[in-house]
């Protein structure tokens, strides 16, 4: 038993889903924190596209917001998805999953755009977000603190310092230079358009109100998702939602820093050989181009939705992930999220196993702030946990992105996208089948985990 640490002070360097999530956690349990965030003010940084809110993630946001601005988070979701669906290029039905009730409606499937997230989680923190502040290096103070520095010249002291700074991780290049970013040789290109009578027509009902999945020959894959939310093109509350979720939305302070529309998102990806050299130097126009010529022989209904699609909302990723490493000594510099496990989006659990590194580290800090458990034990507890489920993602996300796959090969990848097409043409005709694989999906993505202990 240590003596309680009511004193406790948390610098946060990055102020995306996790560390944001984290600051929310742990002022609510009255621990000093400040998050510095190279951005320059609160419209910047990444835009309306969607990310999938998990039971996990639901778990770890209801754990460390409060109580108020969880619902708020819940009120300006998007229509949730109620469909898995996997296509041919020709938008034939491979199989298509109805999910299953959720067992707590709170912590159920969710589906929100990255702005309006983030939007959420910064009302409440207006006075300890810092904007404008690029994290250049830190240095272990003689007492055992440490020392943030920031390019504009200034510093900040705390207990614990906390990498929340993505995958390209300044903190994490110093403190654990021995960790790798792989590249994972799929490159992939993602837009949208937006979501009007005409274009949400092209779409069945299952696709409207699904994720949908699209495998490709040559090793092509794609996605649409459509997101529609609860407030108009003008940024007015809508008609026909519940008073409750109406007023929670108009009264929201980030609704007028959130630029997010209704719009249908879509993606391709494949193995980097499938794309040109210069793919990264390509402009918008460009990508969009290249997208219309690759996906050339798909259906008249994906061709419309490219034509129809903003060039300005296309841009190219290079697919990257994180090596899992083995574990550290435990000091006052820790992280979460992509600063420590970096993953493809094959799994859709990236943002999620942030939130729930955000929740882990909130309980185990409060511990010390009781006195339940020393700093560094603390500390050395939240990160074996998270190493155990963060790279077991990162491991699965890979499977699911990997350009040196078969699938991806001209002959092999031919033979095994007949044999993966047969396989989810089979369970789609058989109900127990088709059960069996709903659950899996769904368990992946936390539906029967219970809250962490400490």
């Amino acid at each position: 038993m240590s003596s309680p640490n009511p004193l406790l002070s948390v610098i946060i360097i990055g102020a995306g889903t996790g560390g944001l999530c984290l600051a929310h956690g742990l002022r609510r349990a009255g621990i000093k924190v400040d998050v510095f965030e190279r951005d320059r003010t609160r419209r910047d940084g990444l835009q309306g596209y969607r990310v999938g809110i998990d039971a996990d993630g639901c778990r770890a946001l209801d754990a460390n917001l409060p109580p108020a601005l969880y619902e708020t988070f819940l009120a300006t979701c998007a229509i949730t998805p109620n469909h898995f669906n996997m296509l041919t290029e020709k938008f034939g039905v491979l199989l298509s999953l109805k999910a299953s009730k959720p067992q707590n409606d709170r912590h159920g499937e969710r589906s929100v755009s990255r702005m309006t997230l983030r939007q959420v989680l910064l009302t409440g923190l207006e006075d300890v977000v810092h904007f404008d502040k690029l994290f250049t290096r830190y240095e272990r103070r003689p007492d055992g603190r440490v020392e943030a520095f920031f390019e504009d010249g200034t510093s900040a002291v705390a207990d614990v310092l906390v990498a929340a700074d993505g995958s390209g991780s300044r903190v994490r290049k110093q403190y654990l230079p021995q960790a790798k970013m792989e590249d994972c040789l799929i490159r992939s290109i993602g837009g949208k358009v937006p979501a009007t009578p005409e274009t949400l027509a092209l779409l069945t009902p299952e696709i409207r109100r699904g994720v949908t999945m699209v495998m490709a020959p040559r090793g092509f894959g794609g996605i649409i998702h459509v997101m529609e939310f609860p407030w108009d093109s003008r940024g007015e509350v809508k008609a026909g939602i519940g008073s409750s979720d109406a007023e929670l939305v108009a009264q929201w302070p980030g609704l007028r820093f959130d630029n997010t529309r209704d719009y249908i998102s879509w993606g391709i990806w494949a193995s980097i050989d499938k794309f040109p050299a210069n793919f990264r130097d390509l402009s918008n126009a460009d990508l969009l181009d290249f997208t219309k010529r690759a996906t050339a022989k798909w259906a008249p209904q994906w061709r419309r939705l490219l034509e129809l699609s903003d060039p300005g909302s296309v841009f190219p990723v290079s697919i990257r992930t994180s090596v899992p490493l083995d574990g550290w000594t435990p000091t006052h510099v820790t992280l979460l999220g992509d600063a420590i496990h970096t993953m493809t989006p094959g799994r859709g659990v990236g943002a999620n196993t942030a939130l729930r590194d955000a929740a882990s580290l909130t309980k185990h800090l409060v511990a010390v702030r009781d006195g339940r458990v020393g700093l560094l034990d603390a500390i050395g507890r939240y990160e074996a946990k998270m190493r155990d489920y963060g790279y077991e993602a990162v491991l699965k996300s890979r499977d699911q992105m990997d350009g040196r796959a078969l699938i991806h090969k001209p002959v092999v990848g031919r033979v095994l996208l007949a044999l993966q097409r047969t396989v989810m043409r089979i369970i789609n005709a058989t109900p127990p089948l088709k059960r069996k694989m709903r659950d899996s999906v769904e368990n992946f993505r936390g539906a029967q985990r219970q809250e962490e202990v400490v």
